[in-house]
């Protein structure tokens, strides 16, 4: 007894399958769309994040206006921020703060004002004085566990 029925061609291609017969090329097709899609993602992402990747090793100004542009780009889908983003990344900057900067200080040395101590450079702060009611005791134990010595008695 036949299958087939009466109607159909004589030659059936090889990805039609019969009644109650699994289907592999949908099975195979479902997992290649599900990778396509995945891997095509992860490739948009990553040329997506490219600019930002490119500046990083720059400086800090540029590289967070980079991001701000590429987060631009992404979320209203106007690629010319991206581009922006992308040029902005390619070009390197000058660095205008540190030559202002010598320069003020040297202005500041002609005008004789005193000198601000560089930040790493500054003195430790002054040690707080203890409070007359937690003078540091010689002897005693922690009995408290709170860090301070019950003072001795003699």
């Amino acid at each position: 007894m036949s299958t087939m029925h009466p109607a159909a061609s004589a030659h059936i291609p090889f990805f039609i399958t019969g009644p109650g017969a699994p289907d592999y090329l949908m099975a195979v097709m479902t997992v290649f769309l599900i990778l396509a899609v995945l891997g095509f993602g992860i490739l948009f992402l990553r040329l997506h994040s490219l600019p930002e990747r490119m500046a990083h090793s720059g400086q800090k100004l540029q590289f967070e206006i980079v991001a701000v542009l590429g987060l631009i780009s992404l979320f209203t889908h106007i690629h010319l921020f991206w581009v922006a983003g992308l040029l902005l990344a390619l070009v390197d900057l000058p660095d205008f703060g540190s030559p202002l900067t010598r320069m003020a200080k040297a202005l500041e040395r002609i005008a004789g004002l005193p000198a601000e101590p560089a930040p790493e450079a500054a003195a430790p702060a002054p040690e707080k004085p203890m409070p007359s009611d937690e003078a540091p005791v010689t002897g005693g134990d922690d009995k408290d566990g709170d860090g301070r010595k019950e003072p001795a008695h003699a």
